[in-house]
């Protein structure tokens, strides 16, 4: 038996794909707990952050625009916004100096802001945008959060991973395709597999310090994150009805928000995860494991194997200049 045949086994938790974020909380009071939620003003990180303020959580909300940010937020108490854009270095550093030096703990980081299926589109490093922004920005902020998750003695952290990792895993040689095509949906698929690769390695090196990583796919949803989709790729992901029109019929499966944000909530606060990590979970459970030809749910071999992980790990390090000072070999 592997790491990950291990790890993947399903808890069988009680909850399912109809759970909403505030079944999945079960009733459970996080007054004191520090949690940082990015994306946490549109779509499913929006849900996220309503149900865990609402629960007693303090929830630092980063967005690279403030203005649209607050506009969401209004009035939700227990909530704070700040600057940052995950395709700028600096600006990851400027946002994680700015709360380590509030002396704060974290408690729960979910790291959940994303882009899709966009053009080509790349940062100052020269990066493909999704990967940049899906994995390489929130390594590196997770890196430079790494002394508050320490400080809380008992963090998690939550990477939200896709369907779309069954795709493609990551390509170590090529992640930028600068040698290759471009392919939007490749390019998104393997940022979703670096996001389950990293809460992989990221458990490994940091369960002895009291932080536990977890990734999720949270169901299909309609949200912002659709945004670059045209008709074909909505006829894709079975969003379009017999008509044409974009309204998944209910045999599509797809979720509504509050169902959509149960997985993320669960893995950040669930006692039933309490010892665990480096697990991939959907509909608050742990997935199977399932062979890279499946069709169906589960997670993938290569968005789950630990030396693929250490190999992302090593590349992301070199990548952004950062390194965590978690490191356990």
């Amino acid at each position: 038996m592997t790491y990950s045949d291990h790890r993947q086994t399903p808890l069988h938790s009680g909850f399912g794909a109809a759970t909403t974020a505030s079944e999945a909380l079960a009733g459970r009071d996080l007054s004191g707990v520090q949690a940082i939620v990015t994306g946490g003003y549109s779509g499913l990180g929006l849900e996220t952050v309503r149900v865990l303020a609402g629960a007693g959580a303090t929830v630092l909300v980063p967005a690279r625009d403030p203005h649209q940010a607050q506009a969401a937020l209004n009035g939700m108490a227990g909530v704070e916004i700040a600057t940052l854009d995950l395709l700028d270095p600096q600006a990851i550093d400027s946002f994680a100096a700015a709360f380590l030096a509030t002396g704060r703990a974290l408690h729960v980081l979910v790291n959940g802001a994303g882009i899709m299926a966009t053009p080509l589109l790349r940062d100052v490093r020269g990066y493909e945008a999704q990967f940049a922004t899906n994995h390489l920005g929130h390594f590196q902020l997770t890196a430079r959060l790494w002394p508050a998750l320490r400080q809380a003695q008992g963090a998690r952290v939550v990477c939200v991973s896709s369907l779309g990792h069954r795709q493609a895993g990551v390509d170590l040689d090529d992640a930028h395709f600068v040698r290759q095509p471009y392919d939007k949906w490749r390019a998104y698929a393997q940022s979703k597999s670096a996001n389950a690769l990293f809460a992989v390695e990221l458990d490994r090196r940091a369960a002895a310090h009291g932080v536990r990583a977890f990734s999720l796919h949270p169901g299909a949803i309609l949200t912002p994150l659709v945004r670059h989709l045209d008709l074909d790729d909505m006829r894709r992901v079975g969003a379009l009805d017999e008509q044409g029109q974009v309204n998944p019929p209910p045999q599509s499966g797809f979720k509504n928000v509050a169902q959509g944000a149960a997985t993320a909530v669960w893995c950040a606060t669930s006692a039933q995860l309490d010892g665990m990590g480096g697990v991939y979970c959907e509909d608050c459970d742990i997935a199977t494991l399932v062979a890279d030809d499946s069709t169906g749910p589960g997670v993938r071999r290569w968005a789950s194997d630990p030396v693929q992980a250490r190999q992302l790990w090593v590349l992301s390090e070199q990548m952004t200049g950062v390194r965590f000072d978690c490191d356990a070999e």
